[in-house]
């Protein structure tokens, strides 16, 4: 009822699992990810359990095939189930039961396993496995072009329901809170591979955003500019955006321009005001000695 994708970034060492079904929150169960060890997706009758024994192996230093192998021993109902594995060493495994429903397989590629279960053709796999082995760009693209494909290939014998996405870095982070490039769910959608796609795209924008705030507070303002500029290309009119483009017009010199753009911001939407104040009192927004925020707001 399910089609997945694993695989792993040779340029960036980034690790990623894309999947679309027709049943609920399929984000919640199929896909798996760890930094610096794997990514896992397990569907059919889903087993949950297979992500983190999957990744639990992979961290003690077993291939791909020795993890989802390791996995299918502890699990007697394994004959149900449908799974992908790739490891951060390139090591990739997918497995499809004996009892999954057809049109039911998986291939497997260099770097990257496909894996479909009651398609409405078998040609979803092998069309997934072909536009992964022939894009480009960023990982999370990639992943979503492959299930594109997969739903040009016919998709979901039942149709659509929900689709979800995680990339995570191809390294161990420094700290456990980090390592996560990508991580969206589209619960319930007529259209969630539209949504996905939707969301990818501002995922991308919001990561512009955070590199910004990281260039404007660490001195390099015309870099943050430059940057979050950018992400408005991706996002026109973003609020959130827009704030940090009138503070890194303000700290780069471009004092007129960023309290025209913060002056526009309030116009659009009042409430704006209040964090506007508030940063300014905070010494945030550096306004010059002869501006007070009123004169900002009017």
């Amino acid at each position: 009822m399910t089609y997945s994708i694993v695989a792993r970034d040779v340029a960036t060492g980034e690790l990623g699992v894309a999947v679309q079904t027709c049943m609920f929150a399929v984000g919640a169960v199929v896909p798996w990810a760890r930094p610096g060890v794997g990514a896992v997706a397990t569907q059919a009758i889903g087993e949950p359990a297979y992500g983190p024994r999957c990744l639990d192996e992979l961290a003690l230093g077993a291939t791909a095939v020795e993890a989802l192998s390791a996995a299918q021993t502890a699990d007697p109902l394994f004959d149900l189930r449908q799974v992908g594995v790739v490891g951060a060493d390139g090591t990739v495994a997918a497995a499809t039961g004996a009892l999954c429903i057809d049109h039911a397989g998986e291939v497997v590629g260099e770097g990257f396993a496909v894996q479909a279960n009651m398609m409405s053709s078998p040609d979803v796999w092998p069309a997934m496995a072909a536009s992964f082995g022939s894009s480009s760009g960023p990982l999370a693209r990639r992943l979503l072009a492959a299930l594109v494909a997969g739903e040009e290939a016919g998709g979901d014998a039942r149709g659509r329901m929900s689709a979800a996405l995680l990339v995570v870095s191809g390294a161990v982070p420094d700290s456990p809170a980090d390592g996560v490039v990508v991580d969206l769910r589209v619960d319930r959608s007529d259209d969630p591979l539209g949504e996905l796609g939707r969301l990818v795209t501002a995922a991308e924008a919001f990561a512009g955003f955070d590199r910004a705030v990281a260039q404007v507070f660490g001195g390099d303002a015309a870099g943050g500019l430059v940057t979050i500029d950018e992400a408005l290309a991706l996002l026109p009119g973003e609020e959130n955006l827009r704030f940090l483009r009138a503070g890194a017009l303000i700290a780069s010199g471009a004092h007129d321009a960023g309290v025209a753009e913060l002056t526009s911001l309030v116009a659009d939407r009042p409430t704006w005001e209040v964090l506007v104040r508030s940063f300014a009192a905070k010494g945030l927004i550096p306004l010059s000695d002869d501006v007070t925020v009123d004169d900002l707001l009017g």
